[in-house]
């Protein structure tokens, strides 16, 4: 058995670019980082950036090219897919990069979480779902005598 998913939460690094195929099919490419933070040996903080690049298509890609932008933060799951192609010099180059299945935005217009199911690339009915903005929600404190564990 093979299994080829990748789920990453980040940040969107750029203005989102839609475009069309040849023939009409809608696809939108971006990038979103992803942060690991650690305490190395010496008890220093350390971090460090990883940078994803992310293609949606279709309906899925309307849907990020409408409500996404710079800074958002973004859940996407997906597929690893390498292109490769000739370029101009004749040398041959590779691409990696996240072919987009389904997408939850978690971030709202002012900063705040979207009160919204994901949005799937294979589920027509979550496609068109419309964003609905919510309050913020008031998280309840928790001791630690709270927890089960």
């Amino acid at each position: 058995m093979d299994l080829n998913k990748v789920q990453i939460i980040g940040r969107i690094t750029q203005d989102i670019e839609m475009r069309q195929t040849p023939n009409g099919q809608n696809v939108t490419t971006l990038s979103i980082a992803t942060n690991r933070n650690w305490t190395d040996g010496a008890g220093m903080r350390q971090e460090q950036a990883e940078f994803h690049n992310v293609v949606l298509w279709a309906k899925l890609a309307e849907i990020a090219n409408q409500y996404l932008q710079k800074g958002k933060k973004v859940y996407i799951e997906g597929r690893l897919q390498t292109r490769n192609w000739e370029a101009q010099d004749g040398s041959k180059r590779y691409k990696t990069e996240i072919v987009g299945e389904n997408m939850i935005m978690l971030d709202g217009p002012g900063g705040n979480s979207w009160d919204m199911p994901a949005a799937r690339s294979d589920t027509p009915a979550n496609q068109s779902a419309p964003v609905k903005k919510s309050s913020p929600k008031k998280e309840e404190e928790i001791s630690v005598e709270d927890l089960p564990f």
